[in-house]
């Protein structure tokens, strides 16, 4: 599949002008597949979790606060470790941790705990944190600079891709009750995340043996330090709020689409409706590969930001299927945003590159962070029900108004007299 969009797309399009490179971008774009088929089953497990345990929404985001605080956690240490053993040996290492986090849902579901459900996510995000340290620098380097955001924008596609797949197939395995008792499962989950460790266990041997050309992973100490490079300080902030957002939406969809005012969905079929949130997610990331070899990259994120900042207040005010849509919408226009900024970030560090990195994967913890905070303002104190789910939009909207700014000013190379 990944060849014939490449091809579509004329491969030298995105400056992939060595054909050695070729392999090397569709397995890594393998990976982005399957860390975004793990991370957006978080989409079902929350709803999940938070019926198994009788939860209100703000309790039930604890599982973002777990899984996305680990790349607060190990990102600069997962820099520093790909400095020491190469990007190869990172990549095996952290399929082999995320499949043995996907393996610990097992026992975690057997003794039914909270606690055990949320060290499981806590070390499959730290796996997925050292997958994402590694690969999104390693997609940048394997060709020009010029094609760095192309190339990252195509390989988040696959990414989304695996975001679609994962809500339809959660949403059918875990959020179906049982048929006599009415209550959703506790053992539905322990199969699935079983075969989904086993699976990535057996796919780190793969990448163990695979040839990946060796980038350069220098260890001589930088002279600089993170105030020499504003424009990646500003990039950090920009992350910190795109992941917030991304994630606060995608996590509050079913709440979202259960409302009344809006389509008063099962909370089954709602499940099935994240797939479109990030389907367009993929749609956009396939066409931003191929704009942005016309267009400048920082224009495209600036016209996706203030889209999705008028899609956000139209889901803020409206009601019916218009307010449905407008929401789901918003996907598409999420799908430029991570990779224009991370590369837009990263141009012009040299032998900083993978620690500068590491405090862009640093930032992902606003996927921690930003979620809770429109989970509590969603929710009604008195009934803990999400009453007030539509007003605590207001919440990505501000992070969105953020990304507009970056992208019209921010992402410039003030500190090496260039801009983009």
């Amino acid at each position: 599949m990944l060849a014939l969009v490449l091809r579509e797309i004329k491969i030298d399009k995105i400056k992939l002008n060595k054909s050695s490179y070729r392999l090397p971008l569709i397995l890594l774009t393998a990976l982005f597949f399957m860390w975004g088929f793990v991370t957006a089953l978080n989409d079902i497990l929350i709803p999940y979790l938070k019926n198994m345990f009788e939860f209100s929404n703000t309790q039930a985001q604890i599982v973002n606060f777990a899984f996305f605080g680990a790349f607060f956690v190990f990102a600069l240490p997962s820099s520093k470790l790909i400095n020491k053993i190469g990007h190869q040996k990172s990549i095996v290492l952290a399929l082999v941790v995320i499949g043995l986090g996907a393996v610990l849902f097992y026992p975690a579901a057997a003794y039914h705990s909270f606690g055990f459900f949320l060290v499981a996510l806590f070390v499959i995000a730290s796996g997925i944190t050292i997958l994402q340290v590694s690969a999104n620098p390693y997609v940048t380097e394997l060709g020009p600079p010029e094609g760095a955001s192309s190339r990252l924008n195509l390989a988040q596609g696959f990414n989304s891709l695996g975001t679609i797949i994962a809500p339809i197939l959660g949403a059918e395995q875990l959020l179906s009750s049982d048929p006599i008792s009415g209550k959703i499962s506790g053992e539905a989950v322990q199969t699935p995340y079983v075969i989904l460790g086993l699976s990535l266990i057996l796919i780190a041997v793969f990448f163990a043996y695979a040839k990946l050309p060796k980038l350069s992973t220098s260890t001589v100490k930088s002279t600089k330090s993170l105030k020499d490079f504003p424009h990646l300080i500003y990039g950090i902030i920009g992350i910190f709020f795109y992941v917030g957002a991304e994630v606060a939406i995608g996590s509050n969809i079913v709440f979202f689409l259960e409302l009344d005012e809006i389509v008063g969905f099962t909370e089954q079929k709602a499940g099935k409706y994240v797939a479109l949130y990030w389907g367009g997610a993929m749609v956009g990331r396939f066409i931003g590969a191929f704009l942005q070899t016309k267009y400048r990259p920082s224009k495209i994120l600036f016209i996706a930001g203030i889209a999705a900042c008028a899609l956000v207040v139209i889901g803020m005010l409206g009601l019916g299927s218009f307010a449905m849509y407008s929401v789901l919408a918003i996907g598409f226009f999420n799908s430029v945003m991570f990779p224009t900024i991370f590369s837009l970030s990263v141009k012009g560090l040299g032998d900083y590159t993978n620690t500068g990195s590491g405090f862009l994967i640093m930032a992902i913890v606003g996927g921690a962070l930003i979620p809770p905070l429109m989970g509590y303002l969603s929710t009604d104190s008195s009934t803990g029900e999400t009453s007030h789910l539509q007003l605590a939009f207001i919440v990505p909207l501000l992070c969105y108004i953020y990304i507009s700014f970056y992208a019209l000013r921010a992402y410039k190379i003030k500190n090496i007299g260039q801009d983009e």
